[in-house]
């Protein structure tokens, strides 16, 4: 087993600790290898390509355009 010492900022630190929590892990150490294996199965063995999550989040982040009715969304884009 290797060890580590690495910084994380404080919404990592969080993410671990909830991690930790959901799946009753005794250590950040067994929380970060299962963000590694759930990383392995959906990134790198799903056929996903990374350059895709990476747009995926950046679109995730977008505002969201609520358009209401279907009135409203005519009237917006004066469609009839």
């Amino acid at each position: 087993m290797v060890k580590a010492i690495v910084d994380i900022d404080e919404e990592t630190n969080r993410l671990l600790n909830t991690l930790k929590a959901q799946y009753s892990l005794k250590d950040k150490s067994q929380a970060i290898n299962k963000l590694a294996v759930e990383y392995r199965e959906l990134v790198l063995e799903s056929g996903i390509k990374p350059e895709y999550v990476k747009k995926w989040r950046r679109i995730r982040k977008e505002k969201i355009l609520r358009i209401g009715t279907t009135q409203d969304f005519r009237k917006r884009y004066g469609l009839k």
